[in-house]
């Protein structure tokens, strides 16, 4: 498996002026994954579409990269020590540091899709899993790194937006817990450490004035990327997006529904918003 198997880059024909990622839309199964769960319910675990509802981005401005392979194989938004050692054959090489994502099942190996349905069929051999750091994690995370490195030698700074989408209602693995209805926009910027608040309020504003009910921080405050990405003293600007899914998918069956182009049409409107203010 190579980079360019487990990752896409849409590039603007034009000057960038922004950096999306979709780290967690990826829908491409390896055939050789031995798993407990279904077909449909491994696509329960994916932010189904978010790439493709940021495919009108890159004429507006925006590079976009996304993972091609889903985040129930490889979570490329966790750190590398969040792992469960009872998911592993054997003991890892090195110090691992478990957080709250992994005690939920939701670490580098993710243990359930949704609450009692298991995702590994056996527990993996630590050259399994490094392996698939190899060929997916350090791959994304280089490639992202890469862009907006760019975007700082070009520009002088960047701004950078993480896309994710999120239940519409929390289950016992989301930290504001079953049965808890969510805003239709969560933004997130670790609570400023990851990027300015200008920038934040400008998307949580724009998504505001589109009729959009949107949180900051809460109950999500930004994860791996977000505070790798953002160093706000430099100029580098990161913030995480999450998307409630009863806006445009048919949370059952994994489906657009009827919502997907509105939605589409007002997340460009957004980027044409970012992209001229972009610095």
């Amino acid at each position: 498996m190579t980079a360019a198997a487990t990752l896409r880059v849409r590039r603007p024909d034009g000057v960038a002026r922004l950096v999306y990622d979709s780290p967690h839309s990826g829908r491409e199964y390896p055939p050789d994954w031995r798993t407990k769960a279904s077909g449909a319910e491994l696509r329960r675990g994916e932010d189904a579409y978010v790439d493709e509802l940021l495919g009108g981005a890159v004429a507006l401005g925006a590079v976009l990269l996304d993972a091609l392979l889903p985040r129930c194989y490889l979570d490329v938004n966790r750190a590398l020590g969040d792992i469960d050692a009872d998911l592993l054959a054997e003991p890892w090489p090195e110090p691992l540091a478990p957080t709250d994502k992994t005690r939920r099942g939701l670490g580098l190996i993710r243990r359930y899709v949704v609450p009692g349905v298991e995702i590994n069929a056996e527990r993996l051999s630590v050259a399994d899993v490094q392996r698939r750091i190899a060929d997916v994690y350090a791959p994304y995370h280089a490639a992202l790194a890469d862009l907006v490195a760019a975007q700082v030698r070009h520009r002088g700074a960047c701004w950078h937006v993480n896309w994710h989408s999120m239940k519409s209602v929390g289950n016992a693995m989301t930290p504001d817990g079953p049965g808890a209805r969510r805003a239709d926009f969560v933004v997130s910027d670790r609570d400023g450490a990851s990027a300015s608040p200008a920038l934040t309020a400008l998307i949580a504003d724009t998504l505001r004035a589109q009729g959009y009910r949107v949180a900051v921080n809460d109950p999500y405050k930004g994860g791996t990327i977000v505070q790798e990405v953002g160093r706000p003293a430099a100029g580098v600007h990161s913030v995480q997006v999450e998307i409630n899914r009863a806006l445009y998918l048919d949370e059952v069956r994994v489906e657009k529904s009827a919502g997907f182009a509105a939605l589409a049409a007002n997340l460009d409107a957004l980027t044409t918003t970012l992209a001229r203010a972009a610095p």
